[in-house]
């Protein structure tokens, strides 16, 4: 029997990390060449080089695919690209993954659809930055049938992701295990950022406390507070965003749904989305990252949204 042929929609921060892993691998293993597509299909060059093949649709990946990878930014994007997919026809024997971060009912939706169209639908939403991507580093957490969820296990660890937490059949669990990630992110962000905040204001400054942060908790905390001092928080004018606070908001209102549905309360993510819809509202005309809760909390402490390592950045351009 052939190797399966493997297709990608969605060609974003993570995506295009994920994808150029996916084809490196696919061309090591002698199987058919990765098959793509995403809205600005000039994004996809760097995987074109590799040796994929780019699709004008995310209905030609399908109907050209055996197994169909997407990752998308948000519900609705997901939902009109499942209605691609499956209006391709044919999804008999088909598996349809989809890597989004999405609410549980979107998910449950989906996979619907999916099965009703013949398919087989996994989702398996990832842990990790757009750097964890490209080093093939990601978490990816999994639900759905078994028989899909072994047919694309060869692609997950060790290739686009170094773990899989399986959470059986039912795929609105791997969406809730996601939500509970960003709840745990979104909250060491907004706590970090109050703190770099305390020590201006004090007068121990920000040093002090990403070496107390690095030695007491590890590589990943400093890390958050590294997207503070370096400036990421709030990119140059022209520059990107590592995660987008937009995205960032979308997976705030996810958990606090969720939670509300759920019977509880998550007031460090209500203060988090907060202070994320000011720093857009203060600077909605730049790219602003996740972390832009920080310049939100300098103004409320009477300081400039910006640092003066961003104002130097800016004003060098």
């Amino acid at each position: 029997m052939g190797k399966p042929q493997v297709g990608w929609i969605g060609l974003g921060s993570m995506g295009i990390g994920m994808s150029m892993n996916l084809q490196k691998y696919l061309s090591s293993s002698g199987a058919p060449a990765l098959i793509y597509t995403n809205r600005t299909l000039s994004r996809g060059e760097p995987l074109k080089a590799l040796g994929a093949s780019p699709a004008e649709s995310a209905r030609e990946v399908a109907t050209k695919s055996e197994i169909i990878f997407s990752c998308v930014s948000n519900d609705a994007v997901l939902k009109s690209t499942a209605d691609e997919v499956i209006a391709s026809g044919g999804l008999k024997g088909k598996v349809y993954v989809d890597c989004s971060t999405v609410h549980p009912e979107t998910v449950l939706e989906v996979s619907k659809e999916v099965s009703a169209a013949g398919g087989e639908f996994v989702a398996s939403p990832v842990f990790g930055a757009a750097t964890m991507a490209e080093a093939g580093k990601l978490i990816f957490v999994t639900a759905g049938p078994s028989t899909a969820t072994k047919r694309i296990a060869p692609y997950l660890n060790g290739v686009m992701g170094r773990s899989v937490i399986e959470m059986g059949e039912d795929v609105s669990k791997s969406s809730l295990v996601k939500i509970a990630g960003n709840i745990c992110v979104v909250s060491f962000m907004e706590v970090i950022s109050e703190a770099h905040v305390f020590v201006e204001k004090t007068g121990l400054g920000s040093a002090i406390l990403e070496k107390m942060l690095g030695d007491m908790f590890g590589p990943v905390i400093e890390s958050y507070s590294k997207r503070i001092t370096t400036g990421v928080y709030a990119p140059a004018p022209d520059g990107k965003a590592g995660f987008d606070v937009a995205l960032a908001i979308k997976d705030a209102k996810h958990a606090l749904n969720c939670a509300d549905a759920a019977g509880a309360r998550l007031e460090t993510s209500e203060v988090a989305l907060r202070h994320m819809e000011t720093a857009q509202k203060l600077q909605g005309n730049r790219p602003l990252d996740s972390s832009s809760m920080y310049g939100a909390i300098r103004t409320e402490s009477g300081l400039d949204f910006f640092t003066d390592l961003c104002k130097k950045r800016d004003g060098a351009q």
